[in-house]
């Protein structure tokens, strides 16, 4: 994918200039003096390295709480470019990166970092018609999606909790990658703020001011359960992931009444209690009712129509990133270990769901999220050799 680069204007670039020097000024800062009588700010907390390697990559459930930023990039191979040798080498630039030990990191502390490399539908089926991640998602309503922005063949996606690594890691990753692939669309977002929704959970808030992500399988149990891939051995350790990225209508949406938007939800927007009540972390009663009949949780409220246990499905992981180019909206991220837990909420969603009609999807892709490695078993060995 070409992307125009867009240079500021010398007027521009002396206007912010000016305005920064003016407020020094203003703020009586010294450009060439310490200021004994200020202390120093304190340095932030240095963020616990993620390893890289193991049963399961990085990325997924590792960090516990994610990182605020995220960069997704989906990209294609080449016809001729065997994925094999292109997964272990970008596995290898992933182990250097994380290790700080990376000329390409430019001296920067990978702090945090996490890369996550997934595969798409049509390279599964090279390896097998039946694997799990080999089917390409259905599409849904609501969508204005060009044919770039639809599946793809590689996904990386990088986190960290400081901004500047992401750009400089997703450049080496790129750089080693060569030619040998095609970008289709990349995705930056960011999380809000998080909220504690229960005993060592947390969930941030997004763009429409609501706590996102409280429901999920957090138990090691439940990740068993529901997230990670059991088998075939190619696949087992992996997961699948969903990504979509929305347009949100915040100015409908803010025109809303507090107690309209907590309708379309199902859930109090100070706290992400559900309308039924209990506590953030406890699901809806959808059966409580008022004294006069009516449902405390709308039929059509959205924490109703995604319901797991109501659509009979497991629970999905996910992973939102609040974005603002192309436009205000959200990246969803899902991981699951079938890819019938997303199409089957989303299709009932499709039905009625008072959250909808906010939202506009504009690329849309599934992935094979590859099962972790190592120097011994290289990245993408097992599905690849």
């Amino acid at each position: 994918m070409h992307r125009a680069d867009r240079h500021p204007s010398r007027r521009a670039f002396l206007d912010v200039t000016g305005a920064t020097v003016a407020a020094g000024l203003t703020a009586g800062c010294s450009w060439d003096s310490a200021q004994p009588d200020r202390p120093a700010p304190a340095a932030a907390a240095t963020p616990t390295p993620v390893p890289a390697t193991g049963r399961h990559q990085a990325g997924v459930t590792l960090p516990q709480s994610a990182q605020r930023n995220l960069l997704a990039v989906v990209a294609d191979l080449g016809t001729a470019v065997a994925p094999g040798p292109l997964l272990a080498e970008l596995g290898e630039a992933i182990r250097t990166l994380t290790a700080g030990s990376d000329p390409r990191l430019l001296g920067l502390s990978p702090g945090d970092l996490t890369v996550t490399v997934g595969v798409g539908p049509r390279l599964v089926r090279t390896a097998g018609a039946s694997l799990p991640g080999a089917a390409d998602l259905p599409r849904f309503s609501r969508e204005r999606i060009a044919s770039q922005a639809r599946g793809g063949d590689l996904l990386i996606q990088i986190c960290a909790s400081d901004a500047l690594l992401v750009p400089v890691a997703a450049a080496a990753l790129l750089d080693q990658a060569g030619d040998r692939i095609r970008e289709r669309w990349r995705q930056s977002g960011r999380r809000g703020t998080n909220v504690s929704v229960a005993k060592g959970l947390t969930a941030p808030r997004n763009l429409l001011g609501f706590i996102d992500g409280i429901v999920g399988p957090n138990t090691t149990a439940e990740q068993g359960r529901d997230l990670w891939l059991a088998g075939p051995p190619a696949v087992a350790g992996g997961t699948l992931a969903v990504l979509r990225r929305m347009e949100l209508d915040l100015t409908r949406f803010a025109a809303l009444s507090v107690a309209e938007q907590e309708a379309v939800f199902g859930r109090r927007r100070a706290s992400g209690i559900p309308l039924s009540g209990g506590t953030v972390a406890s699901g809806p009663e959808l059966g409580a009712k008022t004294p006069d009949g009516r449902y405390l949780v709308p039929v059509d409220a959205h924490v109703r129509r995604a319901n797991p246990t109501v659509v009979g499905v497991g629970l999905m992981l996910r992973r939102s990133y609040s974005t603002d180019e192309p436009a205000p909206g959200l990246l969803f991220i899902s991981f699951q270990n079938d890819l019938r837990t997303f199409t089957a909420t989303l299709t009932r969603m499709d039905t009625s769901d008072a959250l909808l009609p906010f939202t506009t999807t504009t690329a849309s892709a599934t992935f094979l999220i590859l099962p972790g490695f190592d120097q011994q078993h290289p990245l993408g060995s097992r599905l690849f050799g």
